[in-house]
């Protein structure tokens, strides 16, 4: 043991004076600045303990609660959207009750009218040489010879011997050798002379079809079609006459009928189990 510490005595002293002092010194520097930066880092480190170490935990704290504290403005927000969307359905749907209410307003408004109107004995005439663009209103009859480009909407008869091109409504309404383009309404009968060419809905209690119908008939009472009549279109009503050489294309309903096809069978089946 002796020989070999003697040997690495001799060894360091070698180097030592093979290596310039500058080098020495500048290898002990930095093993000091080492030194010191660690030291540094161990004092931060230990700063930070203490400081984790000082605070104090309840120790009735539930961990659960915290953790459902920290979900709370998540939960808020979720609230909060939920909140304004419920807020804009009830605005819209407010909104539109309003509106239901004002069009039922309007509807009423509409019928008070009409009620307080009564029928004129007056008859207006358009001659075979007037044309009116526009809509036509009366409280009493109306005879048209010339030409209407509008609606029509008399509370008396009317009777028809020109040209309508747009709906019609009245007490009564009597076509013949008229040309007539959209809906007839009447609160009582119709009657479609031959030579009259209707071409739109028909709406009535009762009708008489001589001319050609291209439309839907829907007559609460009785439907009769004359020798003459060409329909284009289904038939609703009470009953129907069809005279030899009608034409129809389109189905015939009797659905406003006091006997009911579809009940009486259904009563028969039941009466036979």
């Amino acid at each position: 043991m002796g020989f070999f510490s003697d040997l690495k005595d001799d060894l360091s002293q070698a180097v030592n004076e093979l290596m310039p002092e500058e080098e020495l010194k500048a290898d002990a520097d930095l093993q000091e600045e080492k030194e010191a930066e660690g030291a540094e880092e161990d004092f931060e480190l230990d700063a930070m303990l203490e400081k984790l170490d000082s605070i104090q935990v309840p120790e009735d704290m539930d961990i659960t609660k915290v953790e459902e504290k920290a979900a709370e403005p998540e939960a808020e927000t979720a609230m909060q959207e939920d909140y304004d969307l419920e807020a804009s359905l009830m605005a819209a749907l407010a909104e539109k009750e309003e509106q239901d209410i004002e069009k039922d307003k309007e509807k009423e408004a509409v019928k008070m009218d009409v009620q307080m109107r009564s029928v004129s004995d007056e008859t207006a005439i358009i001659t075979a040489g007037m044309t009116i663009t526009g809509d036509v209103a009366s409280e009493g009859s109306l005879e048209v010879i010339g030409a209407i480009n509008g609606n029509v909407d008399i509370l008396g008869k009317l009777n028809i011997t020109g040209t309508i091109c747009g709906n019609s409504k009245a007490a009564e309404i009597y076509a013949d050798n008229a040309k007539i383009t959209g809906e007839i309404s009447s609160e009582g009968s119709v009657k479609i002379g031959q030579s009259s060419v209707i071409i739109g809905n028909i709406t009535a209690k009762s009708a008489v079809i001589a001319g050609a119908v291209k439309g839907d008939i829907d007559v609460q009472g009785p439907v009769i079609l004359d020798t003459s009549a060409i329909v284009m279109g289904n038939i609703k009503s009470k009953s129907v006459q069809i005279n030899n050489g009608a034409v129809i294309e389109g189905m015939c309903s009797q659905c406003y009928a006091d006997v009911s096809p579809t009940s009486f069978f259904d009563e028969y089946k039941m009466n036979k189990k």
